[in-house]
């Protein structure tokens, strides 16, 4: 599976990223994929070549750039609940100072990024993420309703991307949320909210999962809840962008 770590020009410096794409050349459909909040680390780069091996050029942006490459904090190796509270600690300030202005700005600079690559194929993109990185990708697809077909989000607080951007979206989305993230009543409302707006949408909590269910270097871990996100977002972006 070929890879890249690359330097994405932004109004603001150079993003470091890492790709990841199908072997024997080729163009392909491209995803922009958005980390959790602990950034691009071992386990980010294995997921983003497991989607690279079903066909698409995946894009992981180091979105804490301004503060210097990834991993912008030593990490270990397993992020356990022992060490949590300390790494989210460092890692706070990052992320606050990640403003939506901020967001937005970068995710101009990635899509226009990605789309130019050699190994990505003409037509629209996906855009997928986890925890932070979910509200991340809906900000970008809501501001990018003509380059975006698909958005996907697990176990991240979509839901303070608010009624205004949601009536921007064209994308066909899919929001996976950890049972500890959401109440039933709570994905009522959101879903209601996705209704209201006219979105192409499914919204489910996964059952029996905790929140950053997807990463198997925490203890958050759950590996049927990981092999679900699969399952719901490879027919999705097989459906929308295979045949782009």
């Amino acid at each position: 599976m070929p890879t890249k770590t690359l330097q994405i020009p932004t109004p603001d410096g150079q993003a470091d990223a890492f790709a990841a794409f199908p072997d024997g050349g080729g163009r392909h459909p491209g995803v922009l994929m958005y980390a959790d909040g602990f950034g691009i680390r071992p386990v980010l780069r294995e997921m983003a070549r497991e989607l690279a091996g079903h066909g698409y050029y995946v894009l992981v942006p180091n979105f804490f750039y301004r503060h210097g490459p990834a991993p912008v904090i030593e990490l270990p190796e397993h992020i356990g609940e022992d060490v949590r509270p300390a790494v989210m600690a460092r890692l706070m300030p990052l992320i606050e100072a990640h403003t939506t202005e901020r967001v937005l700005r970068d995710a101009d600079a990635y899509l226009r990024f990605l789309t130019t690559q050699p190994e990505v194929s003409a037509g629209p993109v996906a855009v997928t993420g986890y925890c932070i990185g979910g509200l991340l990708a809906m900000r970008t697809a809501a501001a990018h309703p003509d380059q975006v077909a698909v958005v996907a989000g697990f176990h991240g607080p979509v839901g303070a991307v608010g009624p205004d951007s949601l009536s921007k979206l064209t994308a066909q989305v899919h929001l996976g949320h950890a049972e500890t993230d959401i109440t039933p009543e709570a994905l009522g409302e959101l879903n209601q909210a996705l209704d209201a707006a006219g979105v192409d949408y499914t919204s489910e909590i996964y059952p029996g999962t905790v929140h950053g269910f997807t990463m198997s270097d925490t203890d958050a871990f759950n590996p049927s809840g990981l092999q679900r996100h699969w399952d719901r977002l490879l027919p999705l972006l097989d459906r929308t962008l295979a045949n782009s």
